[in-house]
C-alpha cells in the first residue's frame, strides 16, 4: 500500500468517526482542525482537485468561442450573434431531447418549444410592475392562479384559495415563509420564528430561514422516507410559525403524511405548507387515472398554502410558478407596498419589481391549450414509462428502490459504489442527479424518457454500468470521488467553501 493510498484511508476513517458527534461539536472539531497549516493543505489540494473536475463540466466554451469581458468596440452583427447562440443550443440539447436528462427539460417536444416562443415574442414587451399599460398581465396571473387553484382542490373547500404567480419554486417558498413570519409577529407576536422542515424537504426553506431570521428546525424522516410524525410533534414550540411537508420530496419522490400534518396543523393552529413544486401538475392527474394518492391539497382544512412549479410539469417556460394560501387574510402579508415614497405609490405582489409578463402570458397560453385532457394524458405516459424503470431497476439484484414512489425513482446499492454507477451512467451521456443521506441517485421521469425506447435504454444502460463497476470495484473516476467525498464528510464549512468557490468561477470570464 503506498503512502497516498494510506493516508486516504486514514483521513475516511477519520471522518467517519468525527460523523457520529453531534453537529456543535462537528463545528469546533472544523474550526481546530483549519488552525494546522498541515491539515489545511491537505483540504486545499482536495478542494482544487474538486474545483478543477467542476470547471471542465462548467467551462467547456473556453478556449473555443470569443469571450467578451468588455463590450466590443463595434457591435457584432446579429445573425452572427444568432449563429453563435444557435451553435451552443446545439451543443447543449443533445442530451435533454434524446431523453439522457433527469427532470430539467419536462416536456421539450419542438412543436411545443415554438408555440411558447411566439407567445413570447407578441408579449415581450408586457410588465406587471405597470399593469395601467398593460392590464392583461392581470388577466393572464389572476387566471393562472385560479386554473392552478381549482386543479389542487379550491372547488371542495367553502375556504377561498387565492395566490400570485411568481418567478419559481424558490421564490415560492420564500413567499410563503415571510408570510408566516409577518403574520405570526403581528397576530402572535412572535419575535423568535420556527419551522419544522423534514430533512428532505427542499433546500429553499433554509434559503428562507436564513434570509428572514427564522430558526429552522429539521426532523427526521422514517424508514419510508416521509416526514417522521413523532418527532414534528416533538418539536412544535409557542415560536413554531409552521410545518412542512412535501409533495412529492425531491430526493426520492415521496409525499409526506401530509393528512396527520394538517391535523396538527389544525390541532396547534399554526401554518401548514405542503411544497408541492415537484408533484402539484403530476398527483392531481394520477388520482384520477387511478393511482394511490392520498388528500394532499386544500381539501385537507389544516393545508394553509401550497408552492407549485408550473415550470416543471406544467410544461410552461422557466421563470413561473404558484404561491396559493387558504384565503386573502393570509395572502396580504406577502403583499409590499409604500405610500410615503417620492417616487409615488409603489407596491408588488412578489419580491421582484419589474417582471417578464411575456412569461405569464406563456404559463397561460400552455395551460388552456393542454387542458385537462391534456395533462392527464402526459401523466399517464409518465407513470407508464416510471412502472418499466422500476420494473427494470428490480430486476436487478445489486440495486434496490428507495421507497415506493410513483416517477421520481431514487435508487442505491448495498453492495457496490453507487456513484461510480452514476459516473459510467454520465460516461454513456446520462444527466442523473447524486444524493446523500442515504448515498443514491434518481431519476425523475418527464415526457423526454416516453419516447420509444429510451426506458430500455436507460436499464441495457445501467447493467453494463454496473457491470463496468464489477469488474472494477475500488475504481473511482470523474465526479464519483467528488460526490464520495461530499456524502462522508462531515466537515461542511470545507464543502461550502468549494461550493462558494464554485460560484466565483460560474461568474469568471475566460479569456
Amino acid at each position: 500500500m503506498n503512502k497516498k493510498t494510506n493516508y486516504k484511508k486514514k483521513m475516511e476513517k477519520g471522518m467517519k468517526l468525527i460523523a457520529f458527534f453531534p453537529r456543535p461539536i462537528i463545528k469546533i472539531i472544523e474550526k481546530l482542525l483549519r488552525k494546522s497549516s498541515t491539515v489545511q493543505k491537505v483540504i486545499n489540494k482536495q478542494s482544487e482537485s474538486i474545483i478543477s473536475d467542476l470547471r471542465k463540466s462548467l467551462k467547456p466554451y473556453s478556449g473555443k468561442l470569443v469571450a467578451y469581458s468588455k463590450l466590443p468596440e463595434k457591435g457584432i452583427k446579429q445573425n452572427k450573434v444568432l449563429q453563435i447562440i444557435k451553435n451552443i443550443s446545439s451543443d447543449e440539447e443533445f442530451k435533454w431531447k434524446n431523453g439522457y436528462v433527469s427532470g430539467a427539460v419536462y416536456h421539450g417536444d419542438i412543436k411545443h418549444i415554438e408555440f411558447m416562443n411566439k407567445v413570447y415574442a407578441l408579449q415581450s414587451q408586457s410588465n406587471p410592475l405597470h399593469s395601467d399599460l398593460f392590464p392583461s398581465s392581470s388577466k393572464f396571473e389572476s387566471e393562472i392562479v385560479s386554473m392552478t387553484a381549482e386543479m389542487l382542490g379550491s372547488n371542495k373547500t367553502d375556504d377561498e384559495i387565492c395566490g400570485t404567480v411568481t418567478s419559481g419554486g424558490t421564490e415560492s417558498i420564500l413567499l410563503a415563509m415571510k408570510t408566516y413570519r409577518d403574520k405570526a409577529r403581528k397576530i402572535k407576536n412572535i419575535t423568535k420564528p420556527e419551522i419544522i422542515v423534514p430533512i428532505t424537504a427542499h433546500a429553499a426553506f433554509n434559503k428562507a430561514a436564513e434570509y428572514f431570521g427564522i430558526k429552522i428546525i429539521r426532523t427526521k424522516i422514517d424508514k419510508n422516507y416521509k416526514a417522521d410524525i413523532g418527532e414534528v410533534k416533538k418539536m412544535i414550540s409557542s415560536n413554531t410559525i409552521a410545518i412542512i411537508g412535501s409533495a412529492v420530496s425531491f430526493p426520492h419522490g415521496i409525499i409526506d403524511p401530509i393528512e396527520k400534518l394538517s391535523d396538527i396543523a389544525q390541532q396547534h393552529n399554526i401554518g401548514f405548507h405542503v411544497d408541492a413544486c415537484l408533484g402539484g401538475y403530476v398527483l392531481p392527474w394520477a388520482k384520477e387515472l387511478g393511482y394511490s394518492v392520498p388528500n394532499f391539497d386544500f381539501v385537507l382544512p389544516g393545508v394553509t398554502s401550497i408552492s407549485v412549479d408550473t415550470h416543471k410539469f406544467g410544461y410552461t417556460a422557466k421563470g413561473t410558478s404558484v404561491i396559493l394560501y387558504r384565503g386573502k387574510d393570509l395572502r396580504k402579508f406577502q403583499f409590499y407596498t409604500i405610500t410615503d415614497w417620492p417616487g409615488g405609490l409603489y407596491f408588488s405582489p412578489t419580491f421582484a419589481g419589474s417582471r417578464a409578463g411575456a412569461l405569464s402570458a406563456i404559463c397561460w397560453a400552455v395551460l388552456i391549450s393542454i387542458g385537462k385532457q391534456g395533462y392527464r394524458d402526459s401523466v399517464s405516459k409518465i407513470l407508464k414509462s416510471a412502472k418499466e424503470i422500476k420494473q427494470g431497476i428490480n430486476r436487478i439484484p445489486e440495486l434496490k428502490i428507495l421507497g415506493n414512489p410513483l416517477w421520481v425513482i431514487a435508487f442505491t446499492s448495498n453492495s457496490l459504489n453507487i456513484y461510480q454507477i452514476m459516473e459510467y451512467m454520465t460516461q454513456r451521456g446520462w444527466n442523473l442527479n447524486a444524493l446523500y443521506k442515504p448515498k443514491c441517485i434518481h431519476i425523475c421521469v418527464t415526457l423526454r424518457h416516453t419516447k420509444n425506447g429510451v426506458v430500455k435504454r436507460f436499464i441495457d444502460d445501467l447493467q453494463q454500468s454496473i457491470q463496468c463497476v464489477k469488474k472494477n470495484p475500488k475504481e473511482e473516476t470523474g465526479m464519483a470521488p467528488v460526490y464520495g467525498m461530499t456524502a462522508n464528510l462531515p466537515l461542511r464549512g470545507i464543502l461550502d467553501d468549494i461550493l462558494v468557490e464554485y460560484l466565483d468561477m460560474y461568474y469568471h470570464v475566460d479569456e
